[in-house]
């Protein structure tokens, strides 16, 4: 008998909690927001039906507080918790209270999350299906182990090599050790941040692999035993190892290819019999060999591609597997993408500072719109001030067109309608980015932005764009989707009088 949802309390905060309670909304469902003291006219709040208090700023004393949160489902009546991402999202501690309450918890089983949100058990069992891993060790660095035994341990992994919480993921609690030398700070540094961002201080090592592509396999699992994959996610546009660009499809796998990946990934999840929405992360090498890199045992920030190729809610489909329903989702139509998909994620950080944080009063806001374009807003509308307790994440913007160079193409016009003011974005650096040329080629690594931020050599962003800038990324992008000529620098149309004052330092967005 399905469960009968009517009221879910969003266990989180931004623009996941406002994309969670829009697809509720569609479903019917009444929403519950929870908020801490900084964000009580955050977006998420004004969108729910009914929000509750949680505590002061900082997420310690507010959305990493499990008995606060059941204080508020109790007080609520709410029937169900989504947890969102980040925050809670992994806590098999948090899943287990849900469930322990009477509650539904929209996400995977509590022993499912406990095994793959530990690397190390994840690795062990991605191997026992048969799945092949990155070399590194099989059990956590222990709190107890000395300067020695770090060395001995990472010696025999081999340099050079990532120190990697063993908890968590976006890319915290991971420093990358080039040689010996560097090995106990980056330890220290990783320790430390993986206690502040997971509870969790436990790390292991493992192999750095040399300029790989990060790819990743969406999963939707039911109660039911049916696995379905979803076509491969390209992710190596990283910063510090965190995210900031994805697309569908990846430019570098064949249909072939594909297969195998959703083959090994679903392997992966029936050996550990997952349930709701669910990724497996791997390393692509050149020679087209991959390698099981961990488990997402949750929704994830880049999901709008994946909707976008395939035409899936995976939001509707999280409730829908949570209420008991069975997956009538075919392989052959989610494994075949159709047109392509980016996604930028936007941050408010100064990326003309080494991207530091750049939080503050949004004073204005235009957003873009029109064919093609999705905005997953997380509260940077004017008049709000973004936090600068919580990821800098204010919204995720995505293109879809038929093709890569037009979803290009299209992605370049959107950020330049796209204007936010008070605070700085990386709405620039995308700018830039998307006029690469190794970018337009599809040459990608998880190394690729580190690289072409070194060759850019520390030259500013543009702040205002730059309008034959614009015509040049979409002329690149559409040329090779034409198979024409790009443009000359000489071809490029003269300066508007807009433009021209911009220069002249008499026109600012």
């Amino acid at each position: 008998m399905p469960n009968a949802l009517t009221k879910v309390l969003v266990a989180n905060r931004g623009e996941i909690a406002v994309r969670i309670i829009r697809a509720c909304r569609e479903l019917g469902l009444r929403t519950v927001a929870v908020y801490s003291a900084c964000d009580r006219t955050a977006l998420h709040v004004r969108y729910a039906d009914e929000a509750y208090p949680i505590g002061p700023d900082a997420p310690r004393d507010s959305y990493l507080r499990i008995d606060a949160l059941m204080e508020v489902a109790r007080r609520s009546g709410a029937d169900a918790v989504h947890p969102g991402y980040g925050f809670l999202a992994e806590n098999a501690g948090f899943a287990k209270a849900v469930i322990d309450a009477g509650l539904v918890f929209v996400g995977p089983s509590p022993d499912a999350i406990a095994t793959m949100g530990s690397k190390t058990a994840a690795r062990a069992e991605a191997a026992a299906a048969g799945v092949p891993v990155v070399p590194g060790t099989e059990a956590p660095l222990g709190p107890d182990a000395t300067d020695a035994d770090a060395g001995r341990i990472a010696g025999a992994v081999g340099y050079p090599l990532l120190v990697k919480a063993v908890a968590g993921g976006g890319g915290k609690g991971m420093r990358a050790v080039a040689r010996e030398a560097e090995l106990q700070g980056a330890l220290r540094a990783a320790r430390s941040e993986a206690l502040s961002s997971f509870g969790d201080p436990a790390v292991y090592f493992e192999r750095l692999l040399v300029r790989p592509r990060h790819v990743e396999i969406q999963l939707l699992g039911d109660v039911h035993g049916t696995i379905v994959p979803f076509v491969e996610r390209e992710c190596s546009i990283q910063r510090r190892h965190q995210k900031v660009l994805e697309e569908s499809p990846s430019a570098a796998v064949t249909p072939d290819l594909r297969r195998r990946m959703a083959e090994a990934a679903v392997a992966v999840a029936r050996r550990v019999g997952y349930t709701n929405a669910g990724t497996i992360e791997f390393l692509l090498d050149a020679s087209g060999e991959f390698f099981f890199l961990e488990m997402n045992t949750r929704l994830q920030v880049e999901h709008p591609v994946t909707e976008l190729v395939t035409g899936t809610d995976l939001v509707h489909w999280q409730f829908r597997v949570a209420r008991g329903e069975r997956l009538d989702l075919d392989p052959r139509r989610t494994l075949d993408p159709v047109g392509h998909a980016i996604e930028c994620r936007i941050y408010a950080e100064d990326p003309d500072r080494d991207f530091l944080p750049s939080p503050g009063l949004v004073t204005a806001l235009r957003a873009p719109a029109g064919p093609g374009i999705r905005r997953d807003d997380g509260g940077a509308v004017a008049g709000v001030v973004v936090p600068v307790h919580y990821d800098p994440l204010i919204a995720k913007l995505a293109a879809w067109a038929e093709s890569r160079p037009q979803a290009i193409a299209r992605m370049a016009r959107a950020l330049g309608e796209y204007d936010v003011r008070g605070i700085k974005t990386t709405i620039p650096f995308f700018r830039w980015l998307l006029g690469d040329a190794a970018f337009q080629e599809g040459r990608l690594d998880t190394t690729f932005i580190d690289a072409a931020l070194e060759a850019r050599g520390g030259r500013p962003f543009l702040e205002v764009p730059d309008e034959a800038e614009h015509l040049a990324i979409v002329a690149v992008a559409l040329q090779a989707h034409a198979g024409t000529a790009a443009p000359t620098a000489a071809a490029a149309p003269p300066a508007s009088r807009w433009q021209q004052a911009a220069r002249a330092g008499g026109l600012r967005r």
